[in-house]
């Protein structure tokens, strides 16, 4: 066993453990995981603090990584994910044993279902409390093992480093995912002697010559080639080579439900999202196609609606994706390519193909139902409550190229999906679980770490109560999103499904609220009501100029109407 460290007041005690520890800088276990974290490129980690961490806290003080501090664990889980989600490397989670790690386990969820790559540090019981009922006690493998990539327990404070790295790693190789680390309250304040463990390389993949020939035949014996774009493990660079091939080749693209920008808003292969409440459209493309490629996406649940569209195993589906196991596949599968997005982009532009009078045809037919899909409804307000509809002709033309917007789950999404104009990869962050309460947080993430871009979040009223004292951490940390919070009094989706089960027996879907503006200002940001339509323009105007004058979030508490939807 290694040395306990001493209280802070003491001298360190720099003597090895054992005869055979190794030599290098001498630091506590808490005090290594952070080294190592920052030697990883992480810039911040979003945290509800506990006692059974508190070494690591102490580490991140002079580290140079900026600590986030939350008002609650699945506040600060979905950060995290958010952060994983706009970066090549995983985003980072504290929380503390017990009650704190299940609060966290929302985001860990979403996270695992969307691919995201993140770790999450969870504090525990000192190791010789186990096993006898302690305070907060839990099993941490028993409780994640099903639902992250790994879990692992720091029990040997020697290790701190490697663990970190362990976990980066298995975090973002392969399918990317979600990893829980354990820590001991005890083995932290260990010491520990050697270097840090350098960052492990994540092998990418590519395209074999055998693939290429594979995928080239495809593609020139197709009339109606499709590719669809989804996962979180591109890059900008790979998002604007695939967009120029597409474009050139005059071939089209879709977006995976919730993962719109991969392929620019405005490029005319972009064709529209694929997803629960998708446009008739581009729902019937995933027949009509007689070839689709999946690049960072499998076809599953969401894009196949249930496992029902495109499920004949005649049907010819090209997966490209670093998962060997194809985790959530459904339908045929003719052609695996085992490669990261931005390999697969690398190899994919050295194939040039003559274009054919089809693909030209058939990308233009759906892009036109894309762009009047995507046409933004008159800007001039009508009489009566306040329509979304409106808010969003005004909005879209002030936004910056580089805009991003966030949500969480809810038919309010689907203003977003529709007329946002996502122009950039990672420029829509949303929760493809169906998870409530991201809005904030992930809002929250995004200003933080995309300082000076517009980031807009769409909430619902049931949605933002769920996660939104985070605006709390907005303000602490100087995050402006601007919020739009849609209240029609109601659990909008789930009245649908009610209406469509059990017509006109409204039951646990209605809501009273709360006046958000006025919470928004208690928060210490700006914030407006609107109640008519008329009101609407003046509201976002202002919500726009304390944004950037004032250098606060704002929020706009939109009224409206209900059973009113974007689509």
């Amino acid at each position: 066993m290694t040395d306990l460290l001493p209280a802070p007041e003491a001298a360190l005690d720099t003597t090895p453990a054992t005869a055979t520890a190794p030599s290098g800088p001498v630091r506590s276990a808490g005090h290594a995981i952070v080294e190592a974290l920052a030697l990883h490129g992480v810039q911040r980690t979003y945290v509800v603090p506990g006692e059974s961490y508190l070494d690591v806290l102490d580490g991140l003080v002079d580290s140079g990584i900026e600590t986030v501090v939350c008002r609650h664990e699945g506040g600060a889980a979905y950060m995290a994910e958010a952060d994983g989600k706009m970066h090549r490397r995983p985003g980072i989670a504290m929380v503390t044993r017990g009650p704190g790690a299940a609060n966290a386990h929302v985001g860990l969820h979403t996270a695992w279902q969307d691919s995201t790559p993140m770790v999450l540090f969870v504090g525990l019981i000192p190791f010789d409390h186990r096993d006898r009922e302690a305070f907060q006690e839990f099993d941490v493998k028993a409780w994640f093992d099903t639902g992250a990539k790994r879990v692992m327990v720091l029990d040997n404070a020697e290790r701190a480093s490697e663990i970190v790295a362990e976990a980066m790693f298995a975090a973002s190789s392969g399918r990317p995912g979600p990893v829980v680390v354990g820590l001991p309250e005890d083995v932290l304040r260990h010491a520990v002697h050697g270097p840090a463990h350098p960052p492990i390389p994540v092998a990418t993949g590519g395209m074999t010559s055998r693939d290429v020939e594979a995928l080239r035949e495809a593609l020139a014996g197709s009339v109606k080639p499709l590719f669809v774009t989804g996962g979180n493990d591109w890059t900008p660079e790979a998002a604007q080579q695939l967009t120029r091939w597409l474009e050139r080749h005059r071939i089209p693209a879709a977006a995976e439900w919730r993962t719109e920008g991969t392929v620019p808003f405005d490029s005319p292969s972009y064709v529209g999202p694929i997803g629960y409440g998708r446009p008739k459209p581009t729902y019937d493309l995933l027949e009509e196609t007689d070839l689709l490629v999946f690049v960072g996406t499998v076809p599953g649940d969401t894009i196949t609606d249930g496992f029902v569209v495109r499920q004949d195993w005649s049907r010819k589906n090209f997966l490209v994706t670093m998962d060997p196991s194809l985790r959530g596949r459904s339908g045929a599968v003719s052609y695996q390519i085992v490669a990261k997005p931005d390999v697969f982009v690398r190899d994919l532009t050295g194939i040039e193909l003559d274009v054919r009078p089809e693909w030209t045809a058939w990308t233009e037919r759906m892009r036109g139902e894309q762009e009047r899909f995507a046409a933004l409804p008159p800007a001039t307000p009508t009489p009566g409550p306040a329509r979304m509809d409106t808010f969003m002709a005004n909005l879209v033309p002030t936004l910056p190229r580089d805009a991003v917007v966030t949500f969480g789950a809810g038919e309010h999404t689907n203003w977003a999906h529709r007329y946002f104009p996502t122009m950039e990869y990672a420029s829509m962050l949303s929760a493809r679980n169906g998870s409530m309460g991201y809005s904030i947080p992930s809002a929250v993430a995004a200003s933080l770490a995309r300082p000076g871009r517009r980031v807009v979040t769409v909430a619902g009223d049931g949605e933002f109560l769920m996660n939104g004292q985070e605006l709390a951490t907005a303000a602490q940390y100087g995050a402006t999103p601007l919020v739009v919070v849609v209240d029609n009094a109601e659990y909008g989706t789930i009245r649908t499904h009610q209406e469509r089960h059990y017509p006109g027996r409204v039951s646990g879907t209605q809501l009273e609220n709360p006046d958000f503006a006025l919470m928004a200002q208690a928060f210490g940001g700006f914030g407006v009501r609107a109640e008519r339509d008329e009101d609407v323009p003046d509201a976002l105007a202002a919500a726009l100029r304390a944004i950037d004058e004032d250098h606060v979030f704002a929020l706009v508490h939109l009224v409206v109407e209900q059973r009113t939807r974007a689509y």
